[in-house]
C-alpha cells in the first residue's frame, strides 16, 4: 500500500469512529475527532523528516567502513579526471542490500521511488563525516609500502612479517594470531587493483597453507576482481583497515598441512 493509500484510510477510519463518537458525546466528540484527523495530518506531513533520520541511523554504524571505500573508489586518471564510478556503485549496493531493506521493515518501502537521491545523498553526507588518516602516511615505493602493512597488523595484534624478496608465491606478508594464518599481497596503486592481484593470493594461500588472503590497497578494486574475491574468500580491504582485521576464525590446523619454516617469514 502506498503512502497516500495508507492516508486515505487512516483518515477515513478515523473519520467513521470520530463520528460515531461525535454522535454520542456530541461537542466534545467532534472536537476530539477534529484533532485526531490534525494529528493523522501532521503525522504524514513528518513522514520525509522521519525518513531521513531513519536513513542517517541505518548509515552511520558503517560510516568509517563507506568513508574507507569511497577513498579507495575515487581516483584521478591520467587525464587529470576524477574518476568516481567505483564509489557510485558502491554506495548504490550499500543503498539496495542495507538501507532499503531496513526502511521497508520501518514501514517506509516507498522510499525507493520518491527518495532514492536523498538516500544517496545522506550516505554520501555520512562518509564525509569521517576524518581518515592522512593517505600521505603510506609509502609510495612497494617494500616500504609492506613493511607499512606488516606494522598495521602488528598494530591489531598479528605476528606479521613481510616474505622473502623471492619465491613468495605472491605472498607479500604473512601474518599469524590465535592459530590463524593470514596471506597478504599489497599493492600501492594510483587505480583499482585488477583481479590478477586476487589470483595471485588465491595461489599464494594454498602455498602457504593459509587460513584467510586478503589483497591491500591505498586504491580500490575493479569490479571484476570483487566478483573474484567474493567466489575464493580472498578479502580485499584498505590499508587502514588492517589494525581492526580478527582471524575469521579459531586455529584448527589441519593434519598434514606443511607449514613453511618460521625462518621464511624474516623481515627484508
Amino acid at each position: 500500500m502506498s503512502g497516500r493509500s495508507r492516508l486515505v484510510a487512516r483518515l477515513f477510519w478515523t473519520s467513521v469512529i470520530g463520528g460515531g463518537c461525535a454522535l454520542w458525546f456530541g461537542q466534545p466528540g467532534a472536537v476530539g475527532t477534529g484533532l485526531a484527523l490534525a494529528g493523522v495530518l501532521l503525522h504524514h506531513l513528518d513522514r520525509p523528516r522521519r525518513r531521513r533520520r531513519l536513513i542517517r541511523r541505518i548509515a552511520r554504524p558503517h560510516a568509517a567502513t563507506l568513508a574507507l571505500r569511497r577513498r579507495q573508489e575515487c581516483f584521478v586518471d591520467a587525464y587529470g579526471n576524477l574518476i568516481s564510478d567505483g564509489w557510485e556503485r558502491e554506495r548504490a549496493y550499500f543503498a539496495e542490500r542495507t538501507v532499503l531493506p531496513k526502511l521497508e521493515a520501518r514501514g517506509h518501502g516507498d522510499a525507493a521511488d520518491g527518495a532514492w537521491e536523498e538516500i544517496l545523498a545522506i550516505i554520501e553526507r555520512v562518509a564525509d563525516g569521517v576524518q581518515l588518516p592522512d593517505e600521505s602516511d603510506a609509502p609510495t615505493e612497494g617494500i616500504a609500502y609492506e613493511r607499512y602493512c606488516a606494522e598495521r597488523l602488528r598494530d591489531g595484534g598479528w605476528n606479521a612479517r613481510a616474505t622473502q624478496a623471492s619465491g613468495d608465491q605472491g605472498a607479500d606478508i604473512v601474518a599469524e594470531q590465535g592459530g590463524v594464518r593470514l596471506v597478504v599481497q599489497c599493492k600501492r596503486y594510483g587505480r583499482p587493483v585488477g583481479n590478477g592481484a586476487v589470483q595471485e593470493i588465491a595461489a599464494a594461500m594454498r602455498y602457504w597453507s593459509g587460513d584467510m588472503a586478503a589483497v591491500v590497497s591505498n586504491a580500490g578494486f575493479t569490479p571484476a576482481a570483487r566478483k573474484l574475491a567474493a567466489a575464493t574468500g580472498v578479502l580485499l580491504l584498505h590499508h587502514d583497515a588492517l589494525a581492526d582485521l580478527q582471524p575469521a576464525t579459531p586455529a584448527t590446523p589441519s593434519r598434514g598441512r606443511r607449514r613453511p619454516a618460521r625462518s621464511t617469514l624474516a623481515e627484508r
